[in-house]
């Protein structure tokens, strides 16, 4: 793509503005890059999205011990296709319409929930049911895109609106962001 800053185009000047909205505080690409082997800091757990865990505590001969620890109702029977994060002994996850929640991630409490109230109407437009696949957490935010085209950054501790963007040039067409967002180097 080059120099964005050349372009005039919404897409270069959303990206532009977000390059601006993260700077690095909170989760850091360094810290993404090697996370604590007892954090997931991002889709597929660093920036080589292996989904490898470093932790030995399970193995095959204790693995017949495991059992439920807690469990959690997302209000919906829609699909769900996130890969939880786990930053700081909290739980993020996306769920279908694009609601995010803070989770307890030893007991399952709710810390806060957050619903972008994506239009039902959009439910027709997607391609694959109306998941979302995940968030980011960068910045002390927890950033995400919705069904109807939005990326919207939450604050990590209290779940309230930092910023949100329309990724979509006018209201044309049937676009939608279900992928999980990818941050690092101060940028979405």
């Amino acid at each position: 793509m080059g120099d964005l800053r050349k372009h005039k185009t919404p897409a270069a000047a959303l990206i532009i503005g977000l390059m601006i909205a993260c700077a690095s505080w909170g989760q850091t690409s360094d810290e993404i890059a090697n996370p604590d082997p007892t954090e997931w800091l991002s889709y597929g757990r660093d920036y080589q999205e292996q989904r490898y865990s470093p932790l030995a505590q399970i193995k095959t001969d204790n693995v017949q011990d495991l059992g439920l620890a807690w469990f959690m109702d997302t209000d919906s029977n829609r699909g769900l296709e996130a890969t939880p994060l786990v930053a700081d002994g909290v739980m993020y996850v996306s769920g279908s319409w694009s609601v995010v929640y803070a989770l307890d991630a030893k007991t399952g409490e709710r810390l806060w929930s957050f619903d972008p109230e994506v239009d039902k109407a959009y439910g027709k437009r997607a391609c694959c049911d109306v998941v979302n696949r995940g968030v980011a957490l960068y910045d002390d935010k927890v950033i995400f895109g919705t069904l109807d085209g939005r990326l919207i950054a939450l604050d990590k501790a209290t779940g309230a609106i930092v910023w949100s963007v329309s990724t979509i040039a006018g209201e044309q067409g049937s676009y939608s962001i279900t992928g999980a967002p990818r941050a690092a180097n101060g940028f979405v």
